[in-house]
């Protein structure tokens, strides 16, 4: 569950700057969004494999 609250705080995070990037056309709150994406992906990626390894460990 700390993964899944982990990627939770960083969509919270880039909020602000997805805003600043779409409405404002700042380039560097675009740059900052584009990391924050890569980061949600690769812990999604964690996430699914957690729970995976979870769902196998009860068969």
């Amino acid at each position: 569950m700390e993964k899944f609250n982990q990627l939770k705080s960083i969509l919270e995070s880039v909020e602000k700057d997805a805003e600043k990037f779409y409405t404002g056309g700042n380039n560097a709150a675009g740059t900052r969004v584009r990391k924050a994406l890569q980061e949600i992906k690769n812990l999604a990626s964690d996430i699914r494999k957690e729970v995976t390894e979870i769902k196998n460990k009860e068969k």
